[in-house]
């Protein structure tokens, strides 16, 4: 198990009157709510963005057998692909993608019945994917894209060559790369059975998928944190 010190002090800060704190309450609150109708209006802005038909086919291991695209949908119009940190090689997923998963089960059964499917790729083999499934208790389905261009495609993996050049193409800008990279996409299948791709986003761009973050920072200590996310564990790797 591993032990956060964190600083456990109350942090020093200004003791009021409850009037006066009052007064400071409803001034935030008049930031609270345009960060609302903000968030409301990147909303409807984001449903309004183009498409991008899916012309390549992608094919995933999965519990089920060889399964493209199309068929990760099961019977929903929408699909949201986790773009789950755990390469070929690795011998356990990513924990701050670990963190998102959590979050994301307990909504599966809500996304499910409003037409929306949820589906976790990452590029380790599947019998890994599973076997940490099992060690984390989730349900979610969980797909591996190895030996396919998924990945690199929608900008979450990266090849030797891509890191040898010293950027990489992450989060819409050239970037300092790793060999995996977090991220969220979006994809619409008609009744066509055409596909198309209508939203990705990635690193703090995925922030409001964590509840925990939320929680944290109606706190007063926030996130704690010196470097971001540096407090994340995987939910079996804390001290009880």
């Amino acid at each position: 198990m591993t032990n956060l010190a964190f600083e456990t002090t109350n942090p020093p800060h200004l003791v009021v009157s409850r009037d006066e704190w009052l007064k400071v309450r409803k001034a935030h609150l008049k930031n609270e709510k345009a960060l609302t109708r903000m968030r409301d209006l990147v909303a409807a802005e984001r449903r309004e963005l183009p498409w991008v038909k899916v012309e390549k086919e992608y094919v995933f291991d999965t519990p089920a057998g060889k399964q493209t695209l199309a068929e990760l949908f099961g019977r929903n119009s929408q699909l949201i692909i986790h773009h789950f940190m755990f390469g070929p090689d690795w011998e356990a997923g990513c924990p701050s993608c670990s963190l998102e998963a959590d979050h994301a089960e307990g909504a599966i059964v809500h996304l499910e019945h409003h037409d929306v499917s949820y589906v976790r790729v990452s590029r380790a083999p599947l019998e890994k994917l599973e076997a940490y499934r099992k060690r984390m208790g989730w349900q979610v389905k969980w797909v591996s894209s190895y030996g396919s261009d998924f990945n690199y495609d929608y900008h979450v993996s990266f090849t030797k060559d891509d890191l040898a050049a010293g950027r990489v193409d992450y989060n819409y800008a050239m970037v300092e790369g790793y060999d995996e990279l977090p991220g969220l996409s979006v994809f619409y299948k008609d009744e066509n059975d055409d596909v198309f791709h209508t939203y990705s986003s990635y690193a703090r761009g995925n922030e409001e998928v964590n509840g925990a973050f939320i929680y944290f920072d109606i706190t007063p200590k926030g996130r704690n944190e010196k470097e971001i996310m540096d407090w994340v564990r995987r939910h079996d790797e804390y001290d009880r």
